[in-house]
């Protein structure tokens, strides 16, 4: 397991702090946040990113996210696509090798939506491995379908796509209808890569993003989670991301010392 963070975790910090802050603070893979990434490519160029990760000696580790693919039609299917190929463009000349996609049924839907998510995702899983990028679908606790990881599990199954597979998060995992069990579906096959952080002192049910914090200090079951990943022997990143704005005024050198430290003894890889 290779350790990460994602510039979700300080939000507020500039593109070049981020990558100097996180390399600074032991080293790691950096899991960039596309708009963060976007806006820095307005002033400068692919070449300026490679030039920064190479210099500190940072593996791209994931980009994230893209959504309102799956269900849009028309025009907004039009322009969600468009952006989607620009940033699997992005994806391999930055040598990204998996880009984080989620699941935009957020009110009622039939099985018509289904299908048409299903050919939806196979279509963008395809377009996706001619620029050598790996897809992740990351189930999204609130929604209305795909919101836990059997079913997540289940629709990539049925496209039957090698570049399509998970995103575990471990909030939406633990906050969702997700059970323990459902830990038995992840194999090395469909697992693509793992986000990390806690919970704590807030009711599942209203738990949001901000409530996040580092791992290790609430009440996700993070080593039931670590020894699935043992136990299939899963090799790809794991980062630590945490959407929680009081974080995102802290330097980005310090969130990455403590998170990464933290990240590192959940993981078991504290010695």
């Amino acid at each position: 397991m290779q350790p990460a963070i994602s510039q979700l975790c300080t939000l507020n910090s500039s593109f070049e702090d981020d990558l100097k802050g996180y390399a600074d603070a032991t080293g790691a893979a950096v899991e960039f946040w596309l708009t963060k990434l976007e806006n820095y490519l307005q002033t400068h160029t692919i070449e300026d990113v490679r030039v920064l990760c190479a210099e500190r000696e940072l593996k791209p580790a994931a980009a994230t996210f893209h959504g309102g693919l799956l269900l849009s039609q028309g025009d907004a299917r039009r322009a969600s696509w468009t952006q989607f190929e620009q940033r699997l463009d992005l994806c391999g000349a930055l040598k990204i090798p998996t880009l984080i996609m989620t699941p935009d049924f957020l009110g009622p839907f039939s099985h018509t939506d289904i299908e048409r998510a299903q050919v939806s995702l196979k279509q963008a899983g395809q377009a996706a491995a001619q620029r050598g990028v790996r897809l992740a679908l990351e189930f999204q606790s609130r929604g209305t379908f795909l919101n836990n990881l059997q079913t997540a599990a289940g629709f990539v199954d049925s496209i039957q796509e090698p570049s399509v597979g998970l995103c575990l998060d471990a909030f939406h995992f633990y906050v969702g209808s997700s059970k323990t069990e459902d830990l038995g579906l992840l194999h090395p096959g469909n697992l693509f890569h793992v986000q990390l952080s806690d919970l704590a002192d807030c009711p599942r049910e209203i738990a949001t993003d901000a409530d996040r914090i580092i791992p290790g200090d609430g009440d996700v079951p993070l080593q039931l989670i670590v020894n699935r990943l043992r136990e299939i022997n899963y090799t790809g990143f794991v980062s630590l991301e945490v959407a929680n704005s009081m974080f995102w005024s802290i330097p980005a050198r310090q969130i990455g010392e403590i998170g990464l430290t933290a990240l590192r003894i959940a993981l078991g890889q504290n010695s």
